[in-house]
């Protein structure tokens, strides 16, 4: 055989190189410049856009690349790798770029679609809450409806870049007409809608995206805010957060093999009692260790990507949060042994390493938790009893 049974297409492959060499021009400092400035991506992120990168998952006919997720979650991860992460690409094209794809009604599609694809309308995604933490059941966020409009009230925290955003993608509960129960369903709110207002969450790592906390107090919208039909509930909800936990593996596994890269260039010449540290086995084996759990990640977030574009939702949800829980540790592991690599070096912020540290713990944390992974897979893979 001169094909082995798992290669990644050839216009993939061109795809991660052709957008390995773009983002490679902007790298990891000038995002800490913009971090440190307060500024934002803007250049690399309109670049992007205007060479069809961001929006390679967006149908052909709403200004995208016809793709799938596979091919967005490989610009994501090259990016990353190149030390220039867009963090709003997990949240604008694929968590409510799918959404509006596979739910939104045709003049939904038309108003937001284009604009995504190309990165000149940003969306942010509304669902976490204080009270309700990975609980989607309990959040108080609601929506009522007012003759022709409805009407949201509620709070949100922890959004990104709801200021490089004219939009978010709130998740809130309306009543059931039938059983007076809420039930999840989801609008777009124009981030300029009168009582809509947002408070910057300062965080301990730095990067151009911030965290924000939301407010909603009696935001009116018009009917056709409503994405998809009220009564589908988690249906629709979960059309997006399959994406966002592919994506969110893709940009750990990025940020872990930008790290793992940085080290292995040190310890080629790093030079100690007369010899390259990464000659010593002290040296050479955690490295070694990461690059085989890097692609062990590798591998599952390409099979959740693949099932989510054959269209199979639930194996899609089963490697997708096995992607998430083992992206999240590979960019935990693998920036830890980049520091220890560079020894004090690594804590320095000439190398840029030590910020990478605290930004990798997200992946264990959001945007759900790897405690709540392990309760998933003990439950629906193994069929244990539920624990919850």
């Amino acid at each position: 055989m001169t094909q082995t049974m798992f290669t990644e297409p050839e216009e993939r492959i061109a795809l991660r190189e052709a957008v390995a060499k773009l983002a490679g021009k902007y790298g990891r400092e000038y995002v800490e410049k913009q971090a440190a400035e307060g500024g934002k991506t803007t250049e690399l992120w309109q670049e992007m856009g205007a060479n069809g990168f961001l929006g390679v998952n967006i149908a052909e006919e709403y200004g995208g690349g016809g793709g799938g997720m596979s091919d967005l979650a490989a610009v994501l991860e090259e990016c990353a790798a190149a030390g220039a992460p867009l963090l709003m690409m997990v949240v604008s094209q694929a968590i409510c770029g799918s959404i509006i794809s596979r739910y939104g009604t045709e003049e939904q599609k038309q108003r937001w679609l284009p604009g995504i694809a190309e990165g000149a309308i940003t969306m942010a995604f509304g669902i976490t809450e204080a009270d309700a933490g990975s609980n989607s059941h309990q959040i108080t966020t609601t929506a009522s409806r007012d003759g022709e409009e409805w009407v949201l009230k509620g709070q949100k925290t922890f959004i990104s870049g709801v200021d490089e955003a004219q939009l978010v993608l709130i998740v809130a509960r309306a009543e059931d007409a039938k059983t007076g129960k809420l039930k999840p369903c989801l609008f777009v709110v124009p981030t300029d809608a009168a009582g809509f207002s947002k408070q910057v969450i300062p965080m301990a790592w730095s990067a151009p995206e911030k965290q924000f906390t939301l407010f909603l107090d009696d935001v009116r919208l018009p009917a056709d805010a409503l994405v998809g039909d009220e009564d589908a509930g988690l249906v629709q909800l979960f059309a997006g957060l399959n994406p966002e936990r592919i994506m969110g593996a893709a940009f750990s596994c990025g940020m872990a093999k930008f790290a793992l890269d940085r080290a292995v260039e040190y310890a080629k010449v790093r030079t100690v009692w007369k010899a390259p540290i990464g000659t010593h086995q002290g040296i050479a084996h955690p490295l070694a260790k990461a690059k085989i759990e890097l692609e062990q990640a590798r591998l599952l977030w390409q099979k959740a990507a693949a099932l989510y574009d054959a269209g199979d939702d639930f194996g899609a949800g089963e490697y997708a949060n096995m992607a998430k829980y083992a992206g999240g540790e590979i960019a935990c592991n693998a920036t830890d042994v980049a520091v220890h690599t560079h020894g004090g070096n690594g804590l320095t912020v000439e190398y840029g390493l030590a910020n990478m540290m605290v930004a990798a713990r997200l992946g264990r944390i959001a945007p759900v938790s790897r405690e709540m992974i392990l309760n998933f897979v003990a439950m629906h893979s193994l069929g244990l009893p539920k624990s919850y």
